[in-house]
């Protein structure tokens, strides 16, 4: 089977998935790493300096430790999806999860979708709208937190 006959044979609404994934992914890169670049000057300190200033305040420590919890969950969640559906390189998603969850996961929802091809996913219309809803919202406070930098 060539790769057209494979991207053939994956329903549309899967399709679609898989390309919102990716736009999660590259927007939550653009995101994270362009609040990353002050860490960046020296590898060895990268490290101390960034999770020193997770402990900054109040809502940073809030965020850091939502943060690694959910990541914990999501790295569970990953690999019981990952061998269910017999994703290769499963511990390199969850690895990459320490560079960036918000972009590793979805780099592997994608990665999952191509496998899960047989069929449709089953969303009902009001998840559909609810979803676009949050993830505008979202994208909105991504841009406040990011423009409202000092």
């Amino acid at each position: 089977m060539t790769t057209a006959d494979r991207a053939s044979s994956i329903p549309t609404p899967r399709k679609v998935l898989c390309l919102a994934y990716g736009a999660i992914a590259l927007a939550a890169l653009i995101a994270t790493w362009s609040q990353g670049g002050p860490y960046l000057h020296s590898a060895s300190d990268f490290l101390s300096s960034f999770w020193h200033d997770t402990k900054a305040n109040s809502a940073s420590r809030f965020v850091a430790a939502e943060a690694l919890w959910l990541s914990a969950s999501v790295a569970i969640l990953t690999l019981l999806e990952g061998r269910k559906h017999k994703v290769k390189w499963v511990w390199l998603y969850i690895a990459g999860f320490f560079v960036a969850v918000s972009v590793a996961f979805p780099l592997f929802l994608i990665a999952r979708e191509l496998h899960m091809r047989d069929e449709p996913p089953r969303l009902r219309s009001v998840d559909t709208l609810l979803l676009a809803l949050m993830t505008t919202g979202v994208a909105g406070l991504t841009a406040w937190i990011d423009i409202g930098q000092n």
